[in-house]
């Protein structure tokens, strides 16, 4: 029988490849729903060329468009998405919305004991322990499509209890590596969302730019695995051939490698405990010659080292750091906030809003809804 599948964020990079390796699964995996923001069009083409006949749109003026423009079924808002998870009679949810946004399917996912291919990390950023007491709860598994976090899944799952001393996550260090400060205080947004390595979304792209993106995975490292802060290391290795790497307690390290490329994850996260066939070519070591690696400046990109602070301090202050990210990032790409000034702002608002305890998703809500007022306040108080 085929594993039902339904996927959120369908129309983003992560989607569209997601889609590939549906395409490429000789029916193991059966489609049976598929949401997005506001891409409509985009959307209901998707629809049409999987045989899908069920569609979310979060946007409620995107879903009047697309129910007007289509015969089969689309569900509105976020309650709309909510409402697909829970209908669709679905085995395994993809949830590759982007940003905060993505909390709610987590949870209505998990809620419902459903199994989750997670590629939205901030659930587990802002959310993670509560998200994992519920996943507990139900009997929910959760696979992590991000590639540092699929390694570090596989190379764990091969080892016996206490046996992993250290999780070392690889970043490429984006498009900025090696400048200085005063040198990044000019770049602009088309320099900043000119990856070296990976195509991705223009949100994911600039946190890669801040070194944010790896402050949120070492976040969600800590949620997805129980391993202490103190534990999780990261170092910048510009070819991004190793996704990650562990240290074992008889001083052996393992690492995952192999040439970037997402279908790689997402294969593993949608066909788990198997693997399939895909074409990618296999790492040729003579030819790359050589790997380097060198250590994360923290000082000149401090969203990484605010990310990790923000961590260990729990409760609130994740969800303080993300949302203020958000607001930051979106401030930059719309020419209202220099680059520099991303880091400036959330570490203005961490300081200004200390954690508190998370007791429910209530709580997250309104730190949530703090950060980003205030957020935008220190924005336009620079001017």
């Amino acid at each position: 029988m085929p594993r039902r599948l339904l996927i959120l964020g369908s129309t983003g990079s992560i989607g569209v490849q997601a889609l590939d390796v549906v395409a490429r699964s000789g029916g193991e995996l059966e489609l049976v729903g598929l949401s997005a923001a506001r891409g409509w069009e985009a959307l209901l083409a998707q629809a049409e060329a999987h045989g899908v006949r069920r569609v979310a749109l979060a946007d409620p003026q995107a879903a009047a468009s697309a129910a007007a423009a289509w015969d089969g079924e689309v569900l509105s808002g976020p309650d709309g998405i909510v409402e697909l998870i829970t209908s669709s009679d679905c085995e395994l949810v993809l949830n590759a919305i982007v940003g905060s946004a993505g909390l709610l399917a987590t949870v209505a996912t998990v809620g419902e004991g459903i199994d989750l291919a997670l590629a939205n990390k901030e659930s587990l950023v802002v959310g993670g322990e509560l998200v994992n007491q519920l996943a507990q709860a139900t009997g929910a598994q959760i696979l992590p499509v991000d590639s540092e976090h699929s390694a570090l899944h596989q190379l764990i799952a091969a080892e016996a209890p206490g046996t992993v001393q250290r999780l070392v996550l690889t970043a490429s260090g984006g498009p900025f590596r090696g400048r200085s400060a005063a040198q990044l205080a000019g770049v602009t947004v088309e320099q900043a969302l000119a990856h070296p390595t990976w195509a991705m979304g223009g949100k994911i792209t600039i946190d890669s730019a801040t070194l944010m993106n790896k402050g949120l995975e070492v976040i969600e490292a800590h949620q997805l695995f129980g391993t202490p802060f103190e534990q999780i290391d990261v170092v910048v290795h510009p070819q991004s051939i190793i996704h990650s790497l562990i240290q074992l307690c008889d001083g052996a390290t393992l690492a995952h490698l192999g040439y970037p490329d997402m279908r790689v994850p997402i294969a593993y996260a949608l066909h788990h405990p198997h693997r399939v066939e895909l074409p990618v070519r296999a790492l040729d070591l003579v030819a790359l010659g050589a790997l380097t690696f060198e250590a994360p400046d923290s000082e000149t990109f401090a969203c990484l080292r605010l990310a990790r602070e923000a961590g260990i301090a729990g409760g609130t202050a994740p969800c303080t750091l993300n949302a203020a990210n958000e607001v930051a990032v979106h401030a930059f790409l719309s020419g209202e906030l220099e680059f520099t000034g991303i880091a400036e702002v959330i570490e203005q608002a961490l300081a200004a809003l200390p954690a508190r305890p998370v007791h429910s998703f209530a709580n997250l809500t309104t730190a949530d809804t703090e950060a980003r007022a205030l957020t935008a306040e220190l924005i336009q108080a620079r001017g």
